[in-house]
């Protein structure tokens, strides 16, 4: 297993900078936005000359990049559906000139007038039909966040979401930090579905037990993301999971903890995470 991380916290930045960081920080690999307008892989204009330079560039300070995320929550939404599954293709076809085996997407929020249940049933397989006949084509496989906020929630989402779409190609870009504040349990999909979790996210959560007694599950403020090793997931029992489940590919950290810059909060969390790879 290896220690990656997701740029999105540098896309303001120049990509030399996230490659300069990334070997001073001797993290390995790195999971890379590749949305239309990306500074950093932009699908709509990347040609096989600019994936040959970034390859040179990677090659040259021993990275390696583990996904491409093309992040919308547009595929649920009728007057989007097609310009996702376009730009979708392309991130594709970027990933196939690079290399990389996966692209990593979100379920988009539920459809109007629908349940995220019924969104999953009714909307998601048709939205992705196109996107993942295009994926198999070309040996790449498709990951979902299970982002809390889009259709997967709960154990009873991913259950309804593999049922609806079975294609082997797609999987989850495992996040448990979505699963662990909702008190669902994070080390059961890691066996229900090993061979559909392609990437995975490494975000931690931090929970103020004293501050949700005070205001309850439906109050605000008492759980928040961090780095991992701030928070209550016992990464040494996941990784411990995901190994004995077979999955030897990348631990990708997610940084959105407020509490900490970003280069500092990228090295902390790759320093408590090499200790159990």
């Amino acid at each position: 297993m290896k220690v990656g991380m997701l740029t999105v916290p540098f896309a303001a930045e120049p990509l030399e900078t996230v490659l300069e960081f990334a070997e001073t920080a001797s993290i390995p690999c790195l999971e890379m936005a590749a949305g239309p307008g990306s500074r950093h892989i932009d699908p709509t204009k990347f040609t096989a000359a600019k994936a040959k330079k970034l390859i040179a560039a990677l090659e040259e300070r021993a990275l390696e990049i583990s996904s491409l995320g093309y992040y919308t929550i547009d595929i649920t939404r009728p007057d989007k559906v097609r310009e996702v599954q376009r730009n979708a293709k392309l991130a594709i076809d970027a990933a196939v000139k690079l290399g990389v085996p996966t692209v990593c997407m979100l379920s988009g929020f539920p459809a109007p007038g629908m349940s995220k249940l019924d969104t999953i049933r009714n909307v998601l397989p048709k939205a992705f039909r196109p996107i993942l006949t295009h994926a198999r084509k070309k040996g790449v496989n498709i990951a979902l966040e299970n982002w809390f906020q889009t259709c997967l929630q709960g154990l009873d989402t991913f259950e309804a979401l593999f049922d609806a779409i079975p294609d082997e190609n797609f999987g989850l870009n495992y996040d448990p930090s979505h699963l662990f504040h909702q008190e669902c349990d994070h080390l059961l999909p890691v066996s229900l579905y090993a061979n559909r979790i392609f990437h995975v996210h490494a975000k931690d959560t931090l929970i103020d037990r004293a501050l949700r007694a005070r205001v309850g599950i439906y109050g605000g403020g008492w759980w928040r993301y961090v780095i991992p090793g701030f928070g209550h997931i016992d990464w040494g029992e996941f990784i411990s999971h995901l190994r004995m489940n077979g999955y030897d590919g990348v631990l990708s950290i997610e940084h959105e903890d407020a509490a900490q810059e970003r280069e500092e909060g990228f090295m902390r969390g790759a320093w408590h995470l090499e200790q159990f790879c």
